[in-house]
């Protein structure tokens, strides 16, 4: 089997207000169905050790979790080289329930964003609410970035990740060096 290739190769931006990270090949699920089904709950906690979150939620401990993406779908985060083995045991714990499990891994690309303007960041390029209380870690958001869709949650005060199309990694890569040039803080939020 071939190795996987990030979609910008570690490309990174690292001179403006917020340092912007284009990470290696992360592994990703989605699945759909019944959420709160216990077929499901019992081999997602078994898979990356943490409980269902809550609606636009996100959980994770250390590489792997589990994101609210809609109220039947979830995107179940793990290392790349565990997505087969995880989708075997979600598959094997589906059987004939109707729900359904896909690699999307490789249609994916993932950013990390760090430094304590990404709330002026993401704010510059999503219609969301990403102020102190609205927008927090372990809250996920659904959104469009621009003029594509994407996904982002915060790690901590100071770090974001955020997921979008492998094929439009390049141009969610330049807004975000866009929105982060030096000398662009609007300071609207305030700790």
């Amino acid at each position: 089997m071939s190795e996987p290739i990030s979609a910008l190769n570690g490309a990174a931006y690292k001179d403006g207000i917020v340092e912007i990270t284009a990470l290696d090949p992360v592994g990703m699920i989605t699945l759909r169905g019944d959420l709160g089904a216990g077929y499901l709950k019992k081999p997602l906690k078994k898979i990356t050790g943490v409980d269902m979150p809550e609606v636009r939620g996100i959980k994770l401990n250390q590489d792997q979790g589990i994101a609210w993406m809609s109220p039947d779908e979830l995107l179940v985060i793990c290392p790349h080289a565990d997505v087969a083995t995880h989708l075997e045991t979600l598959n094997n714990a589906i059987g004939s329930n109707h729900a359904m499990s896909v690699n999307v891994s490789d249609a994916r690309a993932v950013f990390r964003l760090r430094g304590k303007h990404i709330r002026e960041v993401l704010a510059k390029l999503a219609p969301v609410d990403t102020s102190p209380g609205a927008f927090e870690p372990g809250t996920i958001r659904r959104s469009r970035l621009a003029q594509v869709p994407a996904a982002f949650w915060m790690v901590d005060a100071e770090t974001a990740q955020l997921v979008c199309f492998r094929s439009v990694a390049q141009y969610v890569f330049d807004l975000l060096k866009t929105a982060a040039q030096p000398g662009s803080e609007v300071n609207h939020y305030r700790r």
